[in-house]
């Protein structure tokens, strides 16, 4: 057994609650916090904005990436670029206009498939499901599949090598809180399913060790006529999710938990009311987050805590560095009207440290360490 060291203690002025009535004004919050906001934490209250810095020289920095420009990949999903990874996960962005002519069988490890854009049928061997902009779809680990696109489909690909994606332990707050597991919808045995069994030849890509096998059948393999048990495809949508919030708290990125995988988690943000009571943060909070690096992928809306950001862009704060609001949005987050937020988003924690991917410097927005510079 063991258990973090604990001491609570205060020292010098201090608000009792945190993040909500700071001590003073002009005073900022920021949040020391362990094991991504799930450990022990300590909130230290500063004169200027913890991102307040002036300059910033080398590798260690915030970074935006502009997914849009990277070069697209065809129908091959294997071949769709690799934007960040460690030896837990990978994450790709693929763009699929016309229908597979292979099936995908991925043995390294599960994926979600995140639907950025686009709509469309998935065929698998579970059977048929449709699919639309902002579904989430898991894939077990060697799951064949290919999808026929009824639109040009952009999807953010995000694969667990070291286990299955599980649902996070809502605690307290029961297992049917932010979103029912029966609100999952699998693939169907359906018409659509049985017509596109053939006798056709068919060709399955494995990936396996990040290397590419092909299998060749006479049939088209995905020739199942029923299942039972609970390993299957299965689809929810952003809009199907009903955030925890609370008008006098805000609360922290791990209340969005959606799925978790050995080493890291994903959570959605979707608009929400934003806290009305006068003395809680409207903003994320300031936070040194030193046991994870954070992506996130804008999907939709507007991003409050961010200047410049488009649908389609990510951001990435590896460990080791204060982060939070852009100044612009801290400023104006206590004074505007505005009761209730407008982004979607997709945040991925890794516990361990991510690699980019090649040609990612070249979509690289280099300004965005100079965003959080104080304004003169």
């Amino acid at each position: 057994m063991r258990k973090w060291i604990s001491f609570p203690h205060r020292e010098g002025t201090f608000s009792r609650q945190a993040h909500a009535d700071l001590p003073a004004e002009g005073i900022y919050e920021r949040e020391v916090g362990r094991s991504g906001f799930f450990g022990p934490a300590t909130h230290l209250h500063h004169k200027h904005p913890p991102t307040g810095w002036s300059q910033w020289e080398g590798p260690l920095k915030p970074r935006a990436f502009d997914l849009n420009a990277l070069p697209n990949a065809g129908e091959a999903p294997w071949a769709a670029p690799v934007v960040l990874h460690n030896s837990q996960c990978q994450f790709r962005i693929w763009t699929c206009a016309k229908a597979m002519s292979s099936l995908f069988r991925n043995a390294d490890g599960d994926d979600v498939l995140f639907i950025h854009a686009g709509s469309g049928e998935l065929f698998c061997d579970y059977g048929h499901l449709s699919y639309r902009d902002g579904d989430y779809i898991l894939v077990p680990r060697s799951t064949s599949w290919r999808i026929e696109p009824a639109e040009p489909t952009t999807m953010l690909l995000i694969e667990a090598s070291n286990g299955a994606y599980q649902l996070p332990d809502k605690g307290i707050v029961g297992p049917h809180a932010i979103f029912d597991e029966a609100m999952l919808d699998v693939p169907a045995i359906d018409d659509a399913f049985r017509a596109q069994q053939t006798e056709d030849e068919w060709q399955v890509v494995i990936k396996r060790h990040n290397q590419l096998s092909t299998v060749t059948y006479p049939f088209n393999p995905l020739d199942a006529i029923g299942w039972h048990g609970n390993i299957a495809v299965a689809r929810i949508n952003w809009r199907d999710i009903r955030p925890l919030m609370s008008h006098r708290y805000h609360l922290p990125p791990s209340a969005h938990s959606t799925f978790v995988a050995d080493g890291f988690v994903i959570c959605t943000f979707v608009p929400r009311p934003i806290e009305s009571d006068p003395g809680a943060l409207k903003v994320p909070f300031y936070h040194s987050n030193d046991d994870y690096d954070e992506v996130i992928f804008y999907h939709a809306g507007d991003f409050f805590s961010r200047d410049n950001i488009k649908p389609g862009m990510i951001t990435f704060h590896p460990a080791g560095f204060p982060h939070g609001p852009h100044p612009k949005a801290f400023a104006k987050a206590m004074s505007d009207p505005k009761t209730f937020t407008e982004e979607v988003a997709v945040m991925i924690d890794t516990r361990s440290a991510l690699e980019q991917g090649p040609g990612l410097a070249a979509v690289e927005w280099t300004g965005y360490v100079d965003s959080w510079k104080p304004k003169v």
